[in-house]
């Protein structure tokens, strides 16, 4: 930590505690060259992924976006959405990645719900896959079936 005083670019802690419900934590430094000493606050940085988009486009991540797409998908089903969105919600911070394809976050729910419920499986995989005809549609509940789907 550069002295404010002198310039000086290293010091030693004298003194540390949390403040502000544990939010941030003041420190009591002394400059090691001229040994003025002086207070610092740490802060959190709260890590918010962005999500880019098929066109191109980016957005902060919105747990409350995924989640209304899986209660949609989970509907009248023995599926926990809540759940669901809160794990895929885990992966994606665990990743510490700044960006993440809105592709991957669509994959990420199909996994989870091929696990738990076909039906809502399927219903999300509607949307995600903009099926273009039946028939895609159909293969995709085949592939289902028998363990072929992505």
């Amino acid at each position: 930590m550069k002295c404010p005083s002198c310039g000086f670019a290293d010091s030693k802690v004298i003194d540390s505690r949390p403040v502000e419900e544990n939010n941030s934590i003041r420190r009591r430094r002394e400059c090691l060259e001229c040994h003025t000493r002086f207070t610092t606050y740490e802060i959190i940085d709260v890590y918010q992924p962005v999500v880019v988009k098929k066109d191109g486009s980016k957005e902060l991540f919105d747990k409350n976006k995924l989640l209304s797409g899986l209660l949609k998908a989970c509907q009248k089903r023995p599926v926990d959405a809540e759940a669901v969105a809160d794990e895929i919600e885990s992966v994606i911070l665990n990743t510490m990645k700044r960006e993440i394809p809105s592709q991957k976050i669509g994959d990420l729910a199909m996994e989870k719900l091929k696990e738990l419920d076909g039906v809502a499986y399927v219903r999300f995989a509607s949307v995600h896959r903009e099926f273009k005809d039946v028939e895609s549609f159909m293969k995709e509940i085949s592939d289902m079936k028998t363990g072929d789907a992505e």
